[in-house]
Formats: structure tokens, sequence, C-alpha cells
């Protein structure tokens, strides 16, 4: 087995009297999808915004690649490797795919001028790359589907050197055709096996469809885990449903 890029080892949060996380261990592996899964309320987005420097831990480490790491801003974590692309994707439907791509960190040249023509092949060679060919970078982002929005939240942040790239429930709110469209660009991501990939979602189907590891929370903490081979159906259904008890729970009320 391979060192994973990023570990997870007890990571607490606390907001006041309130635990959001408790002791959360997570292992993500370069040229992997691992699926985080659970309802509402069990901390997958205290989880990702910890890892996003958002939040800092109360308790527990951080490791990439074997190094331990603490994270006091978005910026530090996105220096060490760690690409988040959240639901709102923060994409401005007026402006160009080559001003998304670049927004923020333009290319310039001497006198302060944008290096238009550059950032333009620059936006097109990435996006081609997972699978979107857009002949026209200068085109505005209103005018793409929510896959293609997707698509282009995800070339950037691997562009501008995402090593773990976390995605918030990207099939989320799109129709089925353009889920296909998210899910066939992280299997294409994938592929390149120099990424690691944490896939947060409440789709069952879809986290089989492209997940090779499973972290279900509930409330805070881990309540199971494996490799996809290693959980099957009705052991997934339960752990999505919470564990034991409101599965259980679930099963009484579908056979009413």
């Amino acid at each position: 087995m391979t060192e994973p890029y990023l570990r997870v080892e007890k990571i607490s949060k606390k907001f006041g009297p309130f635990i959001a996380l408790n002791g959360v261990d997570l292992e993500v592996h370069a040229g992997e999808v691992h699926a985080l899964l659970g309802d509402n309320g069990a901390g997958k987005s205290t989880l990702i915004k910890t890892l996003a420097g958002v939040h800092q831990p109360t308790s527990g480490r951080l490791y990439i690649e074997g190094k331990p790491v603490s994270f006091r801003s978005p910026r530090d974590a996105s220096d060490a490797g760690i690409g988040t692309v959240y639901q709102d994707l923060a994409v401005n439907p007026l402006m160009s795919v080559t001003r998304n791509f670049f927004m923020g960190r333009e290319l310039k040249g001497p006198l302060g001028t944008l290096r238009m023509k550059e950032m333009d092949q620059i936006a097109h060679d990435e996006m081609l790359k997972i699978g979107i060919d857009f002949r026209d970078p200068t085109q505005a982002v209103g005018t793409m589907s929510g896959g293609q929005r997707q698509t282009l939240a995800i070339a950037r942040a691997i562009y501008f050197g995402a090593r773990v790239l976390i995605l918030d429930e990207p099939t989320s709110a799109l129709g089925q055709k353009q889920q296909m469209e998210v899910l066939k660009t992280i299997k294409r991501v994938k592929k390149r096996g120099d990424i690691a990939i944490i896939f947060i979602t409440h789709n069952e189907i879809h986290s089989r469809l492209v997940g090779d590891r499973f972290t279900f929370l509930a409330l805070g903490q881990v309540i199971g885990a494996g490799r996809s081979e290693e959980i099957d159906d009705e052991e997934m259904r339960r752990l999505m449903s919470g564990g034991t008890e409101m599965g259980d729970l679930a099963g009484e009320l579908a056979a009413i």
C-alpha cells in the first residue's frame, strides 16, 4: 500500500460546546476517488472546510505525503495542493471562460496589460485535457451547462496546483445528462494517476460509479469505511442512513 497523499488523523472540531467533528480519520490516495457520504449534519462540510483551511481543527493532525501540516488559511491549503470546488463554483456567468479560469490570477505583460491570447489558449487546452473542447474560450460562462461549469472549476483547480481535489456535491441540482458529464470528468481526472479526489455526495449510485474508497459520517464521527469491493449495497444503505439504529428504523418504515 502506497503512502496516502493526504492523511487525516483523529481530527476534532468544536464550535463552543457543539462538537462538529469527533476523532475523524481519513486517507486519500493519488489516482483514487474517495467518496465521503453522510446525511445533512453529518459533518461533511466542516471536514472539507477544515481540509481547505477555512477552519482550524480543535485537535488532531493533517499530513501531506507523510509530513504534518497546519493550515491557517485557505491560501495555506492551496499552497499545499488542496483544491476545493464548492457547490456555488465561484464563477461569474457574465464573464468569459478564460476570465473565470484566471480570476484573481491573470497573466500580465510588463505594462500590466492582460496576456489574453495566452490565457485563452491555456484555458482551452486545460479544459480539453479533461474532456471539454471549447473552440471559443471567450464565450460567456452563462452560456455553459451546469456540468460544463463544474468541469471549468475542476480544470482551474488542477491547473493551479491541486493535488487533492475536493468536490462538494458536484452532481446536485443538475439534470441526468449534466450529472453524467461531471462523473465522466471525475473519471478522466482519476485516470491521470497523480491527483487524489474527495467526492462528497448524497447519491449512492454516483458514488458507486466513480468511488474507490468510502467513508461514512454521522454526527461528526466515522461510522464506516472501506474499499468499494468491501461494502455491499445493503451495508452502504445502512451506513448512509446513519448506522444501525437509523438503518433499522428506515427498514421498518419501508415495510409499512
